[in-house]
């Protein structure tokens, strides 16, 4: 019987998913460098073809896979602290309309991820004036708009709250149009406050109930 070559090309592409997803829960690497990682790891120096490259939807669920199964003792409370961390921060930035992102969000956040928000306001300056009128260390630089290279840089505050590190991407208010649809699979892309506090309660409420 012939060889499946449909079924091999798919069967690489996990295995080269699981390898970054491992990557990142071990290493903390990001996403892209993950990928670039294990292609290395699985493939040598050979050139992938493109469709060899896993998305990262497909890495996030090799992620969530591999915490369920060697980090299912440690990353749950991991990403607790960090959930009621953020919400802690959110309550403090209120005024500018906050919302969490990325693996605290998601629920694949682990013990080298940050807290990562986005804030609207009608301008950056007001934020960084309300942060230093608090007496917050900042450190000031750029992340790329979520809404693709078309859009310029925004300006990100960097800072520790309760030793932990967070990043704050400062938006204008117009920004906030279309940015609340869920991504293609569902999930929500960003949550503000009261979402973030129904997460928590969510799981807790799993918790008793386990």
């Amino acid at each position: 019987m012939m060889a499946n070559p449909n079924h091999d090309l798919a069967a690489l592409r996990a295995q080269i998913a699981a390898t970054a997803a491992r990557l990142i829960a071990q290493d903390g690497a990001d996403y892209a460098g993950a990928k670039r990682r294990a292609l290395r790891q699985v493939l040598g120096e050979a050139a992938a073809p493109a469709n060899l490259t896993p998305d990262n939807a497909e890495v996030e669920q090799a992620l969530r896979q591999y915490q369920a199964l060697f980090q299912g003792d440690s990353q749950p409370a991991r990403l607790r602290a960090l959930r009621v961390l953020a919400l802690e921060v959110m309550q403090q930035l209120a005024p500018f309309r906050p919302y969490l992102t990325g693996a605290v969000l998601n629920g694949t956040a682990g013990e080298h991820d940050d807290v990562h928000l986005q804030l609207f306001a009608d301008s950056a300056k007001d934020v960084i004036m309300f942060m230093l009128e608090r007496d917050v260390n900042l450190e000031i630089g750029e992340t790329a708009h979520f809404k693709g290279a078309r859009h310029d840089r925004v300006e990100t505050l960097s800072f520790h709250w309760r030793k932990q590190r967070v990043h704050a991407e400062l938006y204008e208010m117009n920004d906030l149009r279309g940015a609340l649809k869920p991504r293609a699979d569902g999930r929500p892309q960003r949550a503000d406050i009261t979402a973030v506090r129904a997460l928590l309660d969510a799981a807790d409420a799993n918790e008793e109930t386990a």
